[in-house]
């Protein structure tokens, strides 16, 4: 059995501090845990108690895995008791051969945490081999003329124990003529020497039979026994003589075979056959030769070191008489650094955490070098520069530890490669390479490409495309680095946007949910967030931001002229005495786009008189271009068309109809009685519609009963207003105030006077008008609008006629206050519109704001000393220096002025009183 505890150093000289001590310090114990026990001990056998002399309980065993790292399985650790027990045969002759100490040295590995201890066994030699001989008998030829006292070599036993087991002493059975001498080596083994006592006669006794027996000095003692044949041969006066009893030398063990190790020689005085020498090996070898006529002894194959450090040989010399003489050669093998190092991991972790610290033990390594000396002893490095360090443990043993920050993403894998070399002379190396494989944590955020994504999308796109794409990388492996996308915030209504925009989780690509509006949303922005599917997962976001471009596809809209009730055109009265450049009315139309889609541009498509009147290319305004000649119709009709500066351009039409006339009743009976000249273009259409009316007759008699009909059930009191006996009745808004189309908000009052051909009744009006109200305008059969209220003073006469006053030429305003969409800005014809869709965007809205204000009341449409109303809105910087001020395309029909501010005050002078056709104050002109 062991020895328990073993033998531990200075642990034998404390045995009262060794428990304590051993606690605290056995994970850092840098000496071996030693036991002693005999070889040959049956499997299972205990060894001592492991985990007792490492400090470990019981209970701590299944958690710390107690087990054995050694090359051969000599020993195992009981998961149980933790005691240390033998699981293979220990034979000390196998193991360490003739060495005299014999000691099986391998580590104890423990996980949580990972440490491990040397332990070192050494094995006693038991007497468990008996001496033995090389063969069973052996054959000496000895002489009759020998003299007493010569000695002859006997072959030596060999016994595989050591110590006092091993072969002690030679025995020789009894003989009146032998005896037998025990003699060392140097190296301490015994060989015996037999010795002659007396002379040999061979005529009385040609054989000898002994009995040669070998002991060892075991308890109980154990034996071999050849038997030795020794034949008398006839005299030889002289034996062959050495020159050395003993040769001694010493070779290198990488010497290539065929080497000469040295040479014997031998001298015989005798003469002829009996003087001839030959050399033989007493005992036949397999590592040398002998040449029998020289004596030189060379190498037959490879020497090592390793396998055997020293050869001991007997020569023998034989003349040709028979007689013999033999020397011992004793070759000692010089080790040579012919072994490289031999590197082993133990315990290798071949994944690691890319955030594991530095410290951190990845390996165990284990090196042997089968040299000894110096050129055993082996020093080892780490080769590159790699986050990782080697920590020498013990002797040979040393720890590969993290010594870095690792980071997957930079470097997912290290090959390391760890180089041992020793000291011989020249030095030998060795190494080898592990792979080492960094897994991925989730320590890198989703990244995207752009800071942030700005995109141009024109209007009225198809639905379901895709607008744009935003895209992150992610440098880490699977779930880590898989990034999804989605919308996270963005300035719409949280209802409105899935109905606007969509994003794909996996391409991150943005898609229109529906066709986008200009006129109705012109950019927004979404907020895209990119995350990763890590544990705990990673994300970043990013601004989108949505720019809707203006397409031309919305037409100008005519706001003035305007149909009457009836669908009729309406009319507009000019003075005889017009002079050239006179301000006749205005075309007025805006256009809901933007930017050069909403440039408006008027141009005269028929005319009656093509060289009576101009019409502005930007303004809109209609002016006579001569004075009105004898030859001139006082009938006046004029086609005019309004294009906005799209591409393709679109376009809308007004005809305005013009009376030459300088009353009211002047221009009635004008109306009513006079035929219009005839155009012929007019007639050729006029031709064309009876024809197509001829031919489908049946479909406008339909067309007109469901009108018909339609009026008929109108439960609307202003679709008959016109029909009942009160004459002056107050119209809706013209032109419905929906400012998202670009509609300005003013309306007007109409009054339609029903009348024969040639009377007419005016009615009455006690509705004063302010700058707030609603204009109230009227209008004969035959369309023309002239305003019937004028003054505070009214007349129930029938008769009452309405005296006009010459015009006005200073209401209008200067060139230099009429910007906007209509007019230029310096007043050129051919004015320049702002290339910047924004700032036009941003006009238009200042625009409409305004508008808004005069239709719910907030102000009128002069006040605020000429701001339109947004000095309260905007600040006191707005002014309508800096807005466009529409109330120049608002025409009232009939008289000379236009809707301006309340004391004139923008051209910086009061109106004037106008000779226009307005009523004359405080007086009745009856006709």
């Amino acid at each position: 059995m062991g020895s328990g505890a073993g033998e531990r150093g200075w642990a034998e000289r404390r045995p009262v501090l060794f428990p304590f001590l051993l606690s605290l310090f056995c994970p850092a114990l840098s000496e071996q845990i030693r036991y002693r026990i005999p070889e040959e001990m049956p499997e299972g056998s205990v060894v001592g108690n492991l985990a007792k002399d490492l400090g470990l309980s019981v209970h701590e065993l299944p958690s710390r895995q107690l087990r054995i790292s050694s090359e051969k399985p000599y020993f195992t650790v009981s998961a149980k008791s933790g005691e240390l027990l033998v699981s293979g045969r220990l034979d000390r002759e196998q193991i360490c051969g003739k060495k005299p100490a014999c000691a099986l040295e391998f580590e104890a590995v423990a996980e949580n945490p990972l440490n491990f201890y040397h332990v070192s066994v050494d094995i006693e030699d038991i007497n468990d081999h008996t001496p033995k001989f090389t063969q069973t008998s052996f054959e000496l030829q000895i002489s009759e003329s020998t003299v007493p006292g010569t000695r002859f070599i006997l072959e030596a036993a060999e016994d595989a124990d050591i110590g006092l087991n091993s072969l002690r002493i030679y025995k020789l059975s009894l003989s009146p003529s032998f005896s037998l001498i025990n003699k060392e080596k140097q190296d301490g083994s015994k060989y015996p020497e037999l010795a002659l006592e007396k002379r040999l006669d061979r005529e009385q006794q040609n054989y000898h039979r002994l009995v040669l027996t070998a002991m060892d000095g075991g308890d109980p003692p154990l034996s071999g026994t050849t038997e030795l044949l020794i034949q008398v041969t006839d005299a030889n006066d002289n034996p062959p003589v050495f020159n050395q009893d003993m040769y001694r030398v010493s070779l290198p063990e990488d010497v290539p075979p065929g080497t000469t190790v040295l040479q014997v020689s031998a001298t015989d005085q005798d003469e002829g056959i009996n003087s001839e020498i030959t050399y033989s090996f007493y005992r036949t070898g397999q590592v040398f030769s002998l040449n029998s006529k020289s004596g030189e002894i060379t190498t037959l194959r490879m020497l090592d070191f390793e396998e055997i450090k020293e050869y001991s040989i007997v020569v023998e010399a034989r003349d040709g008489g028979g007689l013999a003489a033999q020397c011992t050669v004793e070759i000692n093998i010089q080790d040579e650094n012919d072994n490289s190092p031999e590197i082993t991991f133990h315990s290798l972790v071949e994944m690691i955490l890319e955030n594991a610290a530095p410290g951190t033990l990845i390996a165990l390594i284990k090196i042997y070098d089968q040299d000894s000396g110096e050129n055993g002893e082996v020093y080892c490095r780490l080769e590159g520069e790699v986050p990782f360090q080697i920590i020498s443990s013990s002797k040979n043993s040393y720890k590969l530890v993290i010594d870095g920050t690792l980071d997957r993403e930079q470097t997912p894998e290290y090959n390391v490669t760890i180089t041992a070399t020793d000291r011989g002379k020249p030095p030998l190396s060795a190494s080898k390479s592990v792979t080492l494989i960094i897994t991925d944590i989730n320590d890198n955020a989703p990244v995207f490409l752009q800071a942030s994504y700005m995109v141009h999308v024109m209007e009225n796109n198809p639905p379901g495309a895709s607008i744009a794409q935003v895209s992150a990388s992610d440098p880490d492996l699977g779930p880590n680095g898989h990034i999804s996308y989605s919308i996270v915030a963005s300035d719409l209504e949280p209802r409105a946007l899935a109905s606007y925009v969509s994003v794909s989780a996996q391409s991150g690509v943005v898609f229109a949910q529906r066709a986008f509006d200009h006129e109705q949303l012109r950019a927004f922005e979404l907020t895209v967030q990119a995350r990763d599917q890590g544990s705990p997962a990673l994300s970043a976001n990013v601004s989108l931001r949505v720019l809707v471009g203006d397409r031309n596809d919305n037409a100008p809209r005519v706001l003035y002229p305007a149909l009457g009730p009836d669908g009729s055109a309406l009319f507009d009265t000019v003075p005889r005495a017009a002079q050239p450049g006179y301000l006749v009315t205005k075309v007025v139309a805006v256009d809901a786009d933007s930017g050069h889609n909403a440039w408006l541009s008027y141009h005269v498509l028929q005319a009656s008189e093509p060289g009576l009147f101009s019409l502005g290319l930007r303004t809109g305004e209609v002016r006579t271009a001569r004075a009105l000649g004898d030859r001139d119709a006082a009938r006046q009709r004029l086609l005019v068309a309004v294009r906005d500066g799209g591409q393709p351009p679109l376009s809308a039409t007004a005809t305005l109809h013009l009376v030459f006339a300088d009353s009211l009743q002047e221009v009635l009976p004008d109306v009513s009685d006079r035929p219009e000249p005839s155009d012929p273009q007019a007639e050729l259409q006029f031709y064309l519609v009876v024809a197509l009316a001829l031919i489908s007759v049946l479909f406008l008699l339909a067309v007109i009963l469901a009108v018909a009909l339609r009026l008929r059930r109108s439960p609307s009191p202003a679709a008959w207003g016109c029909f009942q006996p009160g004459l002056c009745v107050k119209s809706g808004p013209v032109v419905p105030p929906n400012y998202s189309e670009g509609t300005l908000p003013y309306s007007y009052n109409l009054c339609v006077a029903q009348t024969g051909k040639t009377e007419f009744n005016f009615l009455k009006c006690n509705e004063h008008l302010s700058s707030g109200q609603d204009i109230l305008l009227c209008s004969d059969s035959s369309g023309a609008l002239f305003p019937l209220c004028n003054s505070s003073e009214s007349t129930s006469h029938p008769e009452t006629q309405m005296a006009q006053a010459p015009p006005n030429t200073d209401w209008r305003f200067s060139q230099a206050q009429r910007p906007g969409t209509s007019g230029s800005q310096n007043g050129d014809e051919t004015g320049t519109w702002p290339n910047n869709q924004f700032d036009t965007e941003m006009l238009q809205a200042m625009i409409l704001a305004s508008a808004s204000e005069a239709a719910d009341g907030g102000s009128t449409l002069g006040g605020g000393a000429g701001t339109m109303g947004l000095s309260a809105r905007y600040g006191p910087q707005f002014t309508l220096q800096h807005v466009p001020d529409y109330r120049q395309n608002v025409y009232i029909p009939g008289s000379n002025a236009t809707l301006t501010n309340a004391a004139g005050k923008r051209d910086g002078k009061a109106p004037t009183g106008g000779n226009g056709n307005k009523k004359k104050s405080g007086k009745k002109e009856k006709k």
